[in-house]
């Protein structure tokens, strides 16, 4: 008998809902354009979506739900829980096809998550996690997307920013995918984020290209980006704009690419293009839902 299917939203730095209500047993609509089929067998789990976590939308309904025991048998198996090693991770993103690049997962593989969390926190978990001051570390594999739709403009040479830099994991990745001749800036506006990801980053594969000048974490608004190193080959924003900041497009380099959460309550991860004309071509890659990109003081506040 055929399975119901249920819409699909990718966490990166986002709340989470036990799961505690049932789901009803009607066909679920309004799908994202990629799906998850209930089956038995884990291989026919759409190979995008495997290890994020789930969110059901219940037709006739005006409740957001969250599952069953089985979805939370299921969101415990996609997330791999049981996972204690950083290849480990990467390797069960890799077998759920949420990494397809053998360059994204070498670099996964070197920059050792492990080093960017809380002392204590479950680091190789496919789940974000806080790190204090109402900011978060987004899942791996939000991570693990980034780096593949930022790729083809994160070559040897090129120059990324990245917005939101945290504890300075994805600024790290980045880093080691444009190497010693490229450029790549984390902006965070929390000044203890900023001290912290310097040592996280001193302790990692990528300490040699901080120490040459080749990576850099500076304290500032993210909004505004970051002139000094413009324009950008790619820029990552690590959390939700209400509108593409002017400044970032400004920044963004003729050919470069952006990747950015927009929205509010609903959130879209925002794929931007800036052809070599300078003109600008943007598109939906899946639901999210991240902190909003705000100002220091009212992260602080809580928003």
């Amino acid at each position: 008998m055929p399975c119901s299917s249920f819409s699909l939203v990718a966490y990166a730095c986002r709340y989470r809902v036990p799961f505690k209500s049932l789901i009803s047993s009607s066909p679920l609509h309004n799908l994202r354009h990629r799906c998850l089929s209930l089956t038995p067998v884990p291989s026919a789990v759409s190979a995008r979506c495997a290890s994020i976590s789930l969110l059901c939308y219940l037709p006739n309904t005006k409740h957001l739900r969250t599952g069953n025991s089985l979805l939370s048998r299921m969101e415990r198996f996609f997330s791999g829980s049981g996972i204690d090693k950083n290849k480990g991770m990467v390797d069960h993103l890799r077998r759920y096809g949420v990494i397809r690049s053998k360059k994204v997962a070498e670099v996964m593989e070197t920059i050792d998550r492990g080093l960017f969390v809380p002392d204590g926190a479950p680091a190789y978990v496919d789940s974000p996690m806080p790190i204090g001051y109402n900011a978060t570390i987004s899942a791996p594999h939000m991570h693990a997307t980034c780096l593949e739709l930022l790729e083809q403009n994160l070559q040897p040479g090129m120059h990324t920013l990245d917005v939101g830099s945290g504890t300075g994991y994805l600024t790290a990745c980045f880093a080691m995918m444009v190497g010693p001749q490229g450029r790549a800036v984390g902006v965070e506006h929390i000044p203890e984020l900023a001290a912290e990801s310097i040592k996280n980053i001193g302790k990692s594969a990528a300490a040699l290209l901080l120490k040459e000048g080749a990576l850099s974490i500076h304290v500032g608004d993210g909004r505004l980006g970051w002139p000094d190193a413009a324009p950008y080959d790619a820029i990552h924003v690590g959390a939700a704009a209400a509108e593409i900041p002017k400044p970032l497009l400004d920044q963004l380099k003729p050919g470069g690419r952006m990747v950015i959460p927009v929205g509010n309550i609903f959130q879209d991860l925002k794929v931007v293009d800036k052809s070599l004309d300078g003109s600008i071509k943007v598109r939906t890659e899946t639901s999210v839902r991240y902190v909003p990109l705000t100002s220091r003081e009212e992260q602080l506040r809580g928003y």
